[in-house]
């Protein structure tokens, strides 16, 4: 309320009154929420990494004036400021940069947020990317904001292409590996059903050994051993975690079939944990590391 108060303020002592002629067109996002937008948008703040990373894949970058906290992909939306993290956004420095539209994610930035922002006079369009499909919606949603709709295409025709060449390759393989796809170094944590690394996984060719209805399940070495694994991979979220050294701890434990086939990976991390247009970059690394004898650059 406070900061509600200061913005009120703020307008009422400088003029700054929120342009509703700006507000060309009336959309609705994919979460379902109506709400009117400038015609072309112009100064553009990115509530989330995997929004960023799509807005620079639509060419749209220059109208980003603000992005969050973990925004490192491509390396020139480190250059762009911050604006706090997609769950604890910072409102006033929000504010500050004047943007006429905010992007954001209905899983993660909060709706008291999103709220306060549009009470600012500043609409907040939400996309929803969950799966792979979600995320082609996603594309295909944010570039039509932008004005962006024929490269949002091109970009959306060639995910479906890729996806396609790998369901060939696996349509003909005989047997699935179990896969253990390790994202939480310590503790331990895999990836359950309801989330799109699991779909990634599916549609590699593999068995996801934690399948199940907990999203993010905890184990203890013993479990991970007892459910034997043929395939491990490692793409932890905690960016601080020393890779190479959870591969060598995995390594001393020859009862795991993983270790035995050789078949313990390293995957670069923001492949994974966010669902942009590289999600199709995972699903290819991953067919290579369960498959390695469908393709002649074996991991």
């Amino acid at each position: 309320m406070r900061i509600l108060v200061y913005f009120i303020l703020l307008w009422g002592l400088t003029g700054m009154v929120p342009d509703d002629s700006n507000a060309g067109r009336t959309v609705t996002d994919p979460v379902g929420r109506t709400l009117k937008v400038a015609d072309d948008p112009r100064r553009v703040v990115a509530l989330a990494p995997n929004v960023t990373e799509i807005i620079f894949a639509l060419e749209q970058q220059d109208r980003l004036v603000g992005v969050t906290r973990f925004s490192d992909y491509p390396v020139a939306a480190r250059d762009l400021p911050r604006v706090g993290s997609y769950v604890y956004l910072d409102v006033e420095r929000i504010a500050a940069l004047e943007p006429d539209l905010c992007i954001g994610i209905k899983d993660g930035n909060p709706i008291a947020v999103v709220q306060q922002l549009e009470a600012f006079g500043i609409p907040v369009f939400a996309v929803d990317p969950k799966d792979l499909t979600t995320v082609m919606d996603s594309i295909s949603a944010i570039g039509d904001l932008l004005g962006a709709d024929a490269k949002a295409r091109t970009i959306v025709a060639d995910m479906k292409a890729r996806m396609n060449t790998v369901a060939a390759l696996i349509a003909g393989v005989q047997q699935r590996p179990r896969v253990f796809f390790q994202i939480g170094v310590s503790p331990i944590v895999s990836v359950g059903s309801n989330t799109f690394i699991h779909q990634l996984i599916t549609l590699a060719g593999g068995i996801n050994t934690a399948a199940g209805a907990t999203p993010y399940p905890r184990f203890s070495v013993e479990q991970v051993i007892a459910l034997a694994p043929e395939v491990m991979i490692i793409s932890s979220m905690d960016r601080t975690a020393v890779f190479e050294q959870v591969r060598d701890q995995w390594r001393q434990w020859p009862a795991i079939p993983a270790v035995r086939r050789q078949a313990v990976f390293i995957a670069p991390t923001n492949v994974f944990d966010r669902p942009t247009p590289r999600l199709v970059d995972g699903l290819e690394l991953l067919a290579r590391f369960i498959h390695p004898q469908l393709f002649e650059d074996r991991p």
